[in-house]
């Protein structure tokens, strides 16, 4: 189920609805956040690593990356996306991986490490900083990510980015019933709309699915889960080193519906 939180800059009127944006080839640009926008996944295996050190002591063998990985897939249903469904997963692997032998204060450095894991400063990706107040100059601009409200609310916030951003969608996952809700709900056409993101599972083929054109930036790190191998990519997908090849790309693509 999504949520969402909502902001428009100019009140009245949906500004992908305006006749004036949908000369464009695009009434609207959305971006997903985490490992698009800023620095994620660089946190999640630092904080990995630490709860391999925390674990050392009690021998628990050499998979507890890969024990990590499948606690997290048996409880994505449950807890979802986020930071804190990341914690419960990685007490859960600690118990299981020593037998329930982990001791009390031994968890506390599991729950601190994530902890300080949510206070890192946002880290905004090469080019973001330049690439989107130029574009929210020249279209309405969308967040579109899943996880947890809170956490991603603070993001946002802290990102300082908030401003250039009409709408802001914050989801449990992302799947093409997800997204056909959301632009149903806020009136967006999908074939106008243009999706930036750096996993193909979540930001990419769903949008490509619904008619929608979409821009892989892929990330260094990108957590096994949102990797998908695709080769042959449907119409309208595009895929480009950085954000900073966005404005050209955009340019072009204008250029040709001309």
């Amino acid at each position: 189920m999504a949520t969402s939180t909502s902001k428009t800059r100019t009140p009245g009127k949906a500004p992908w609805l305006s006749t004036t944006v949908s000369d464009n080839v695009f009434d609207l640009i959305a971006f997903d956040a985490d490992d698009t926008l800023w620095y994620t996944e660089t946190h999640y295996v630092l904080t990995q690593e630490r709860l391999k050190e925390i674990l050392a002591p009690y021998d628990p063998g050499s998979d507890v990356e890969e024990r990590l990985f499948k606690t997290e897939m048996r409880n994505l249903i449950i807890f979802g996306y986020g930071a804190k469904g990341f914690l419960l997963s990685m007490i859960e692997t600690a118990i299981e991986l020593t037998d329930g032998r982990v001791l009390g204060r031994d968890i506390q450095q599991i729950i601190d490490a994530v902890r300080l894991m949510l206070a890192q400063e946002i880290r905004l990706l090469d080019h973001i900083a330049d690439v989107v107040p130029q574009l929210a100059a020249r279209w309405p601009l969308m967040v579109i990510t899943k996880g947890d409200q809170l956490e991603q609310e603070s993001k946002i916030a802290r990102s300082g980015l908030a401003d250039y951003f009409d709408l802001v969608e914050i989801v449990s996952h992302k799947d093409q019933a997800v997204y056909r809700d959301l632009f149903a709900r806020h009136e967006i056409d999908p074939h106008r709309l243009l999706m930036v993101g750096n996993s193909m599972r979540s930001d990419i083929l769903p949008i490509l699915a619904l008619g929608g054109q979409a821009v892989h930036i892929p990330h260094e790190l990108t957590w096994a889960h949102e990797q998908v191998d695709v080769q042959d990519p449907p119409a309208g997908y595009y895929k480009l080193d950085h954000a900073g090849q966005l404005p050209l790309l955009l340019d072009k693509l204008l250029a040709k519906s001309a």
